[in-house]
């Protein structure tokens, strides 16, 4: 990343973190060469992109100043605890596909996607690399790959790894069909219908329904906006239900964005630990951060092999390609055995276009530039939504990943301005589906992966009049 990138970066999470508000004017050029210790062009050239991404602008002989950002952003959601602790079964998928059918339609606003734009992807490159890489395919591949993925791809994860400082080799990681098939083959490693599992509130309404396909029995602990789980209500749970397994997204959660401290994740591996539990870490976003480096997954903490690192490609380099793996630790040979008599191997052209990807190095670049943009849209949705929005409205201001977690004013339903949003185009993700007791019935998840533009500043705003038309 260049200089002035680095500069420019640096000053638009100072405002996505409000500590420059909208009319805040920035340093002088030679103010801010002198203070950074970088040349006046370097300054000018970073000005000029924050310019560009609309976070800044310039006034006549009078300076920049800050055009994006937040005029006072509204406190996260505060933690909420369950009613009660009791393990339960879990019956949401009829409510999540209700939803979910509903929203998949290319006409509405996406705001209750779960993927970012497709336009936001290099898949040109991915498919200018896919035919080099199949013509170069040893043909006894197909075998002997088959069963935990192609070794370069599995090299190219551990390199990954490796530059995260975690020390994971190739001969650890099983490629799957995206990370929800080796979430689900960890969960089913470890667990037998009627067991109980441990998952964060809310939680991705995956999870949800991966724990009622197998019949399992949740227990859910309150999890916090900004910091994740409760430590403490966890391992009262433990202690009360003995669960054989537990699932938490430790880097930018979903649907809430939250980001686990580095000493709580090492407190939680710690816990796990102490009652010899298997942890599957679900860290899909881990590389959309806003920061100046990757937060570390829980894994980094694990010196047992009980944590079950689970990612993928489908959320910051190839959606549709459907690639994920996981890193299983001890229960490598068991997740390896379902692999194979579940789905048996990943297809390989997807896993070669990848590596080849991987291996000519324009990864780094890509999600430096998907990061940037993110980073805007996020800035400009909370924008927005202070606009728009009625006074009461709290969200939560994740440091990357691509989804607010907003809390509506009491008496919202958040299922009621889904049905009248979709109504109107405009599609939202109501809290419900994040709950298996159906609670955070006025909160609703929206999407800001995709390109700022009128279409979504005129959306949050018709947004905002049917959630005010519901509280009266």
């Amino acid at each position: 990343m260049k200089l002035y990138e680095q500069l420019a970066n640096s000053i638009a999470q100072s405002i996505q973190e409000g500590v420059l508000s909208r009319g805040d004017k920035l340093p002088s050029v030679r103010q801010a060469s002198e203070c950074r210790g970088v040349s006046p062009a370097t300054v000018f050239q970073a000005y000029y992109l924050l310019e560009a991404r609309g976070l800044v602008t310039a006034r006549e002989r009078s300076g920049y100043f800050v055009t994006g950002g937040a005029i006072g952003i509204p406190p996260a959601p505060s933690l909420e605890a369950e009613p009660h602790a009791d393990s339960m079964q879990v019956d949401v998928s009829e409510l999540v596909f209700e939803v979910l059918e509903s929203i998949i339609n290319n006409h509405a606003v996406p705001m209750g996607s779960a993927f970012p734009s497709p336009f936001l992807f290099p898949l040109d490159q991915l498919a200018k690399c896919m035919t080099p890489a199949l013509q170069a395919m040893d043909p006894w591949s197909v075998m002997s790959n088959i069963n935990r993925g192609d070794a370069e791809l599995r090299r190219q994860i551990a390199l990954r790894y490796m530059i995260g400082g975690l020390n994971v080799c190739a001969e650890e990681i099983i490629v799957t069909n995206g990370a929800m098939e080796a979430l689900n083959l960890c969960l089913m490693a470890v667990t037998r219908p009627g067991d109980t599992v441990l998952i964060e509130s809310p939680t991705f309404f995956a999870t949800l329904q991966s724990i009622e396909r197998i019949g399992l029995r949740a227990v859910a602990i309150p999890s916090h906006p900004q910091e994740g789980i409760d430590l403490e209500a966890m391992e009262r749970a433990i202690i009360q239900h003995k669960p054989q397994a537990c699932w938490i997204m430790t880097n930018f959660q979903n649907p809430s964005g939250s980001l686990m401290p580095d000493d709580k994740k090492k407190a939680l591996v710690e816990l796990v630990t102490k009652y010899q539990i298997p942890l599957l870490e679900d860290d899909v976003y881990g590389e959309l951060y806003f920061g100046d480096k990757r937060p570390i997954p829980a894994k980094a903490f694990d010196t047992e092999g009980l944590v079950m690192h689970c990612s993928s490609f489908s959320k910051c380099l190839a959606p549709g390609y459907r690639v994920g793996w996981a890193a299983p630790g001890r229960y490598m040979k068991a997740v390896e055995r379902l692999k194979i008599t579940t789905t048996v191997a990943t297809s390989l052209p997807a896993q070669l276009a990848i590596a080849r990807y991987l291996q000519k190095g324009g990864y780094d670049k890509h999600l430096r530039n998907l990061r940037q943009v993110l980073l805007v849209n996020q800035i400009k949705f909370i924008e927005a939504i202070e606009r728009y929005f009625p006074e009461g409205t709290c969200l939560s201001v994740p440091q990357g990943g691509y989804f607010l977690w907003v809390k509506l004013p009491d008496g919202v339903d958040a299922l009621q301005l889904h049905k009248l949003a979709l109504a109107d185009g405009i599609s939202i993700a109501p809290g419900p589906i994040f709950s298996a007791q159906r609670k955070f019935t006025n909160y609703i998840r929206l999407n800001y992966g995709q390109s700022w533009n009128m279409r979504y500043e005129m959306s949050l705003n018709a947004l905002g009049v049917i959630v005010k038309n519901l509280m009266r």
